[in-house]
């Protein structure tokens, strides 16, 4: 059966055999829903139509030989599980959207949750902000910051050049103003002037490598290990160097936001209070998680 729905899709260049050979191919690896959402992104992406058009047309449309053939090659990706934004080579952010491949993570909802707060923080705010994104990678962050927040001053910084460069081509795709730099987060020192930043924000890793086998193998086949993983022994290890430095670059009464682990939320507010920053505050995502938190630099302690 299945060879012969393959021989039918290519010898025909119709959509209908097309949805055939998606479906039956897929149907065991992926929900109803989600193949018709492959098929759809992928067949306005290879065309370049719209959704309007998509759905208007679809049952019309005809396909080259080299259509098919790239359709071909795009199912046995799926098949393998890599993950889709990479196949197709673009996810979307808030209003945004990105190119997206392996030299980063992909970006997920909750992370666009913690740029909606900090967002939301500097509603009152009537000063031109200085903000710095730790560990871009895509940049979904740093971009989303300066598309909403559109008289701040964004940096961002990343310890991979290639890394880079794919969040270079974003911030020159969406015509957005972003300083980039390539920095290891875990540097000692930062070549920023100190009491220079009002926010600092980062989603750095942090899930423990014994979490790995929780993981779906799109993530842990496909996106960079460098961006999820933290030893066993020391979780919080970016989120306590990036405390440290945070007390120093960022201004009095400065924004430093993470993106964190729920199961390790309480123990990273804990270490920042340690750390005496102030009105540190930890907030739920819509699955009523922690998964952010917002903690504030006082450069002037009471003194008890």
């Amino acid at each position: 059966m299945g060879f012969f729905i393959y021989y039918m899709f290519l010898s025909s260049n119709s959509f209908q055999a097309i949805k055939n050979y998606f479906h039956n191919s897929l149907e065991n690896i992926y929900s109803l829903r989600e193949i018709e959402y492959f098929l759809k992104e992928i067949v306005i992406h290879r065309l370049q139509i719209d959704k309007t058009n998509y759905l208007l047309e679809k049952t019309t449309l005809l396909f080259s030989e080299s259509d098919i053939l790239y359709f071909h090659e795009i199912l046995h990706r799926l098949k393998d599980k890599e993950p889709f934004q990479y196949i197709i080579g673009k996810c979307y952010f808030l209003d945004l959207e990105l190119n997206i491949d392996s030299r980063a993570l992909i970006p997920r909802p909750e992370t666009e949750e913690l740029v909606k707060w900090v967002v939301d923080k500097q509603k009152e705010s009537a000063q031109i902000l200085s903000i710095l994104d730790l560990g871009t990678g895509s940049a979904c962050i740093a971009l989303s910051l300066k598309y909403l927040l559109p008289n701040s001053l964004v940096s961002a910084i990343d310890i991979n050049k290639n890394t880079l460069n794919l969040a270079k081509e974003n911030a020159e795709k969406l015509g957005l103003n972003i300083t980039f730099l390539e920095q290891d987060v875990l540097s000692s020192t930062y070549p920023f002037q100190e009491n220079s930043f009002d926010v600092w924000i980062s989603n750095p890793p942090y899930i423990p490598m014994n979490e790995k086998h929780l993981l779906d193998t799109t993530v842990v086949n496909f996106e960079p290990e460098i961006a999820l993983f933290v030893p066993d022994n020391n979780p919080l290890k970016f989120y306590e160097h990036i405390g440290l430095l945070a007390k120093k670059y960022l201004k009095h009464e400065g924004q430093l936001f993470f993106e964190v682990h729920e199961n390790f939320a309480l123990d990273c507010k804990n270490l920042l209070e340690n750390l005496l920053f102030d009105s540190i505050e930890l907030k739920k995502d819509l699955q009523g998680k922690y998964r952010m938190l917002c903690a504030i630099v006082n450069k002037n302690p009471t003194i008890l």
